[in-house]
Order: C-alpha cells, then structure tokens, then sequence
C-alpha cells in the first residue's frame, strides 16, 4: 500500500466506472481542425508543443529525414484522441512530424520529452535527439522521467526544425487514454527554465509522497531497535516490516522520477505488492491482539495475489472490464472496510492504541469512497464539472508549488499514529523503569543492610568478606554470627537467579537464618529449618547454602545443601553432598567434622568465582578457584573480576590466629 496505492485505486474507480457505464457511451464528436504550426521564434516562456503535427502510421526510419514530402499525411492535434482519428485501427507503429519556425540568434533553446509511449525516439532534423525505451526491437521503460536536451545552435542556423517522433504503441496502450503523442509529451523553451519547472514541479508532486516514505522507514528503524530490546513486542516487529517493504517499494518509483528504466523493474516492483495486505493486516491485528488464522493466511494470500497482479496487468494486457474491477476489490474491501471495522469494535471494548488507529484508517476509507463517487459521476455529462472539481480537490488540490493528495496525507497519519503509540509506549515503559529502579534501590539498601558490610570480630579469628554483585541486587548472601560457646557460625548461599527476585529471597533466608541462630548452632538443623521455610515461598527458584559452626578451640562441623565446597590451606574439603533449599520438603542434612589448626585458613566461595568467563567463552574454574584460595579476600574476587564476571562473587575467608592458637 505504500507508495502504491495512489495508482492502485485511482485505477479502480476508474475501472468501476467504466464499467458501470459501458453500455451508455455517446457518440464521439468530429476531432477538430488542426491549428496551423506553432512559431518558436520568440520563446520567453515554455510552450507546449500542441499544435501542427502530422501524423501518419506505419514504420520506416527515413520519415525522420527533415526532406521527406509528408504533404500526405495526416493533420493531428496531439490535444485530441488518436483513437478517434485511426478509427477500427491500431497499428503498432505511429509517426509524428512537426515544422516548426524558430529563431537563430535564440541560443539555449531546449526540447523536453516526457510520457510519449513506452518506447519513442524523437529526431531533430533527421538526428536522434531522446529516447524512451527501444522502438526497434522493441525494449519497453518507463516514461515518468522528463528528459530535457538542448538543441545545438547548428540546427537553429537554419532558422526552421523539422521534429519527427517515432511511437511503439502496444495494446496495453491503445486500451487507456491518449495513447502515443498527446498534449505536454514535447515542450520547447530555455534549458535553465525548463530544468527549473520540471523540478519544482518534481518536488511540488512528490513532496508529500517522499515524506510519507522517509518518515514510514525511520519509524521502522525505530520499532526494529525497540524490538531487539522487547521481543514480546510483536508490533514493532510488523512496523518494522512495514518500513523495510516500503523502502524497497519505493526504490523503482523514485528512481523513474529521474531516470527511465526498463519496465521489467517495475514489475518486480509491482510483484513485491504481494507482500502488501499481508504486512498491513498482521500490523493491525497485533495491535488489536487477534492472530493471523489460516482462514485469514489464505485471505491475505489470495488478496495479494490480485493486488500484485492488478498492477503488472496494466503493464502487458489487456483484460475485459469486469475482470479488471474484481481484480483488486478484495483489497480494498479489506482496508476501506474490514479493518475499520474491527479497529473500531476493539477501540469500543477499550483498546486505546486501537482508536488511535482508527483515525488514519477512517480517513483512508473515506477517501477510497469519495475517488470511486466521483469517478462514477465524471461519467455523466450534467456531473462532469462537479466531479472533476472534486477529484481535483482531493487528488491534486494546489497549495503553491505543491499538489496536494488526500492519500499520502492519509499514509502519513497512519505512520504518525504508529509513532505516537511507540512515543506513549515509550512514556509507560519509563515510568516502570523508574518505579523498578527505586524499588531496586530500596532493595539495594535493604540487601545492606541484611548482608555484613564489614568484617565480624570473634576472638581468636580473623575474618575477611567480600560481596560483589553482578547487578544493583544481587542473589548471593552470607552471615557470620558470634556463637555462644565463643567460636561463630557461618552461612554462604547462593539463590537461582539475580536481581529484584533473587533479592527479596535473599531477604526471607537472612532473616531466617538470624532467627534460627537465636536457639541452634547446628548446621545440619539450621539448613532443615531454612529448607522447610523456603518450601512453598521460593516460586520455583531454590537456593544452594553450606553452613558451618567452628568452635572457639578449631573444631569445624559443616553442613551443606547442594552449595561449593569450602577449601582448607588450598585443598578442597570433602562434604557430604545433599539437595539445595526449596526443592523438597524433610530433606536431612549430614554433617562432617574437621579440625582448623592453628594459621589454618578456610575458604567459602559462590559459583560466581569458578563461573567467571573471559571474552573467548573460557571459564575461571575450579583449578584456578584452588590455587588462589589461599589469598586474601579481596585478591580472589578481583581476580574473578578481571576474568570476566557473569554471576555474582562472594567470598569468605576465616584463619585462626597464631598467638590465640599458641597461648591456648
């Protein structure tokens, strides 16, 4: 539909009316004499080179030669049919002579050939002057590009020229309206004048159009980055796809506007409209969340089909009237009347971004039935003025430089709609963000509060902690707690995943932990009675823990519930091995026994040491985790840093002191 749809409906309702009023077609008048040959002498404007043509069919190049006798051939006046001159006859081949008066001392003077036929040379005196396409072997182009030459001051010597056009006229051609030269096709005036008109003209006609374009693919570069960061977001996926399809849309039309190029490219152009219904109705039915069914899938395809054939049909055939009026009806029907509707049932049920929409698509609609009206009524002689007035204002309504469409507006809106929707996403999306990031704060200082900051002092030990999340929040956690009997009990666990989530449990198993220390310092019973609280409150997630109580004389009983082994002066200790917390109710935790000499240093680490992974995928492990266990604290989570850090890192050390463990 994007940049397609001026030709696509302009070319329906003129269709529609054709048909509805075949049968009623008066009897043409008798063209009019044609006016005697137009002088070129004095050319202080452009002038359109209408009037005192000749014209004859058939083909044979040596009627371009300026001698040629064409005394015999056919008066013409190229603002009048050709149909109504070669009556019952349509030959493929038509050529054109003007003899045209002009002035040698006028030098700049320039000829300007436009939208002649899909294949013509023009001759000036016998040379080829421009060309559209290949007459012979015929090559067909475009013709939407103006090709303005200036005529050298070798042929004005003579002070006469004699312009001969040689037209292919093809039967897709012979079945529209004035088909081969006709009125504005050949103008004559200043090179600088003629290039200024053609490109004011270029940007006054197609403003609006490249506005629609720019602003359709940037906002599908927008959606496109949005969904790379909210894949859920399914609609910037289709925005996105609507910008791609409208840029390599696009890309044919544009470059005509300029150049003429072979018609073959426009058609794979026109066969890209396939794609068209497709886009649009996934974009509107992922706003409305309603999914593309396989009744809908066929629809779309068999509505694709028809929208991509509609265009290459008016290219190479000739179809009867009524096949070219339900060719491209079930698009239409789609957009000016299906999508409408249902944008405005889901808007009444509450669906904002869908009334939001519903505006461009109203508008659109309106359009489409307005071109159709008045088309209808273009038919019938007493309507003629009325409708052709309204066509004007809503196809080709003039403000200054600029022609003004309905339908481009209507494809602007539509794509601001879309980007008023993201700009309100956007707006709600910040504001959650900010509300998370102040929770996330809030439970940043809560995780402070919970978690130690600084080292606990017991007698006889000395005691290193470091805490490094990977995130604001983090799921590690550790306590160390004085116990009663003089020595003190440790906890290092880890909770499955990181985060706001991994956070709050976090918080529920360090004031677990604190309360059940109040009345137990056995490890085995306080990893049972952290299990059993975590059970049913955990959502899923668990959390891995080791606990170990060391009393004031070096012995050290430890539990441990799915965590890391703690490591002794470098060598890791064994454990017995058991579930993690919050995985299954009444699991019993076995205990081990060792002794901590004097100097002894005992090591508590989390995954996030040995999960480290540098830029090349390599991770940290366990063989580094060893050989490093023996250092401070801080030494081992800045080594991890420095690997390359994916989890959080906690690491505890505890070494009975010397002269505590000598006095003794």
């Amino acid at each position: 539909m994007k940049g397609q749809r001026p030709r696509t409906f302009r070319t329906f309702a003129a269709m529609l009316a054709a048909a509805l009023l075949a049968g009623l077609a008066a009897a043409q008048p008798a063209p009019n004499p044609p006016a005697p040959a137009q002088d070129g002498t004095r050319v202080f404007v452009p002038i359109e080179l209408n009037s005192g043509w000749l014209m004859h069919p058939g083909d044979d190049p040596g009627w371009a030669d300026p001698a040629l006798d064409d005394s015999g051939w056919t008066p013409y006046d190229v603002t009048g049919d050709l149909k109504t001159v070669l009556t019952g006859s349509r030959p493929e081949f038509v050529w054109y002579r003007l003899h045209l008066k002009v002035s040698p001392q006028e030098a700049g003077l320039a000829l300007r050939q436009g939208s002649i036929a899909k294949a013509a040379e023009v001759y000036v005196n016998g040379e080829l002057f421009t060309s559209e396409g290949r007459v012979q072997p015929f090559v067909s182009y475009t013709w939407n590009a103006l090709v303005v030459r200036r005529i050298p001051d070798r042929m004005l010597a003579g002070g006469s020229l004699v312009i001969a056009v040689r037209a292919h006229i093809g039967k897709s051609e012979w079945a529209g309206q004035n088909p081969g030269l006709s009125s504005g096709n050949l103008t004559l005036g200043q090179e600088n004048a003629l290039r200024d008109v053609d490109w004011l003209n270029l940007l006054g006609q197609n403003l609006l159009g490249w506005i629609d374009h720019l602003l359709s693919i940037g906002v599908g570069v927008v959606a496109l980055v949005l969904f790379a960061s909210q894949r859920r977001q399914n609609e910037y996926l289709w925005i996105a796809a609507l910008g791609l399809l409208t840029l390599v849309e696009a890309i044919q039309p544009f470059v005509s506007q300029f150049h003429n190029i072979p018609t073959h490219w426009e058609v794979l152009s026109d066969l890209l409209r396939v794609f068209t219904p497709y886009v649009w109705t996934s974009l509107y039915f992922s706003f409305i969340h309603r999914r593309v069914g396989w009744r809908w899938r066929t629809v779309l395809i068999v509505c694709g089909i028809c929208n991509a054939f509609s265009a290459v049909q008016q290219l190479y055939l000739t179809l009867p009237l009524f096949v070219q009026f339900f060719t491209n009806l079930p698009f239409i029907i789609l957009l000016s009347v299906v999508i409408p509707f249902m944008l405005a049932v889901h808007w009444r049920r509450g669906n904002r971004e869908a009334g939001i929409l519903l505006i461009p698509a109203v508008l659109f609609s309106l359009y489409i039935y307005a071109e159709v009206g008045l088309e209808i009524l273009y038919q019938f002689p007493a309507w003629h003025t009325f409708a052709f007035h309204g066509l004007n204002l809503i196809d080709r309504f003039p403000a200054g430089p600029f022609t003004i469409s309905l339908d481009p507006i209507s494809n602007i809106l539509s794509t601001l709609a879309l980007a008023v929707i993201m700009l309100l996403r956007s707006t709600r999306m910040s504001r959650r963000q900010a509300i998370l990031e102040g929770e996330l704060a809030a439970a940043q200082q809560v995780q402070q509060v919970l978690l130690p900051d600084q080292a606990v002092t017991v007698p006889g030990f000395l005691i290193e902690s470091v805490y490094q999340p990977a995130q604001q929040v983090g799921g590690d956690f550790f306590q160390i707690l004085p116990a009663g009997d003089g020595g003190l009990l440790v906890v290092v666990g880890d909770v499955a995943g990181k985060g706001l989530p991994a956070a709050m449990l976090v918080s529920v198993l360090v004031g677990a932990i604190r309360a059940v220390a109040d009345y137990t310092s056995d490890p085995a019973e306080l990893l049972s009675s952290l299990n059993e609280r975590l059970i049913g409150r955990s959502q899923g997630s668990f959390s891995t823990a080791l606990a170990a109580h060391i009393t004031a004389d070096g012995w050290l009983t430890i539990a441990n519930a799915g965590h890391l082994s703690p490591y002794l002066d470098g060598r890791e200790v064994e454990i017995h091995p058991a579930l993690p917390l919050g995985v299954l109710g009444g699991v019993a935790y076995q205990t081990s026994q060792l002794y901590l000499a004097h100097g002894s240093r005992l090591t508590f680490y989390s995954d996030g040491v040995v999960e480290a992974q540098n830029a090349h995928g390599e991770l940290f492990g366990f063989d580094r985790a060893q050989e490093i266990s023996i250092q401070p604290a801080a030494a081992i989570v800045a080594a991890a840093e420095r690997f390359g850090q994916e989890d959080d890192i906690t690491v505890v050390t505890i070494a009975r002191e010397e002269s505590i463990a000598t006095a003794a």
